[in-house]
């Protein structure tokens, strides 16, 4: 991948919480470019700040300290931009899921953001086909699998016309059935052009999309670049495991 424009921006990044006498820093001087374009996974074990981070990306939540910039602009100064720009695909998809059938949940978006009929039903059918899910468009949304529920997750923000996907831990509680569908979401995306952000411990299922990998551990970013020689420089203290000994190379890692 080439790196041209730089579409995230993160600069000594903090952000506590004041819960004792000292508080808590969940996030502690993160520094981090996201480039559009790249699938990049950001890995690290539970409670590292993958959640936090993510939330504070697309202004859910406000840092302490430091500085977040979309396409040069500060966060908090372009949160109707991300929120049309950005979709997220949480761990739980239950918790993002509005609509009571398949299409009921993806037309929730587009119509939320208002637009022309016309259009909203083209993005629909678009999505529907594209993340073959148009034989289930009347299904009962609550009812999916769990690999289902995921893509149509990832339907959703596609159909508000999202470029950039940030998806947590996405094959939490999921059989392999429901890892090799998102995996080929993931592939989709890939090759589609669309920025993918993936927070995620699990590296053996998904590393060979990767661009780039970033490590994240304790709150802080300890290692980023190009996955081969990131996980030569792994340290076990980091919480992160490297799936290369069960596989010949970072290329082999995936489900898919």
């Amino acid at each position: 991948m080439i790196k041209t424009e730089t579409l995230y921006s993160v600069r000594g990044l903090r952000k506590k919480f004041f819960s004792g006498p000292d508080g808590f820093e969940a996030l502690s001087g993160v520094d981090l470019d996201i480039f559009k374009g790249e699938c990049l996974l950001i890995a690290g074990a539970n409670g590292s700040g993958k959640t936090l981070l993510m939330r504070i990306l697309v202004g859910l939540l406000e840092p302490t300290e430091g500085g977040v910039l979309f396409r040069g602009k500060p966060v908090d100064k372009c949160r109707d931009q991300i929120r049309r720009a950005v979709g997220l695909v949480f761990q739980d998809s239950d918790s993002q899921i509005l609509g009571e059938t398949v299409e009921e949940d993806i037309r929730f978006g587009p119509e939320n953001l208002k637009l022309q009929k016309k259009e909203i039903e083209s993005r629909v059918e678009e999505t529907l086909s594209l993340l073959e899910l148009s034989e289930k468009r009347g299904f009962a949304s609550r009812h999916l699998s769990g690999g289902e529920k995921r893509r149509l997750a990832v339907a959703g923000v596609l159909a508000m016309g999202c470029e950039t996907i940030i998806m947590d831990e996405p094959f939490a509680n999921l059989d392999w059935p429901g890892v090799v569908q998102v995996l080929t979401i993931i592939s989709l995306l890939k090759q589609s052009g669309k920025t993918v952000i993936i927070l995620t411990h699990e590296l053996e299922k998904v590393l060979a999309f990767a661009d780039r990998l970033a490590i994240l551990w304790k709150g802080k970013i300890r290692d980023c670049g190009n996955a081969e020689e990131v996980l030569d420089r792994l340290i076990p203290e980091w919480g992160v495991r490297d799936p290369r000994k069960a596989y010949r190379n970072a290329g082999d890692c995936t489900w898919l």
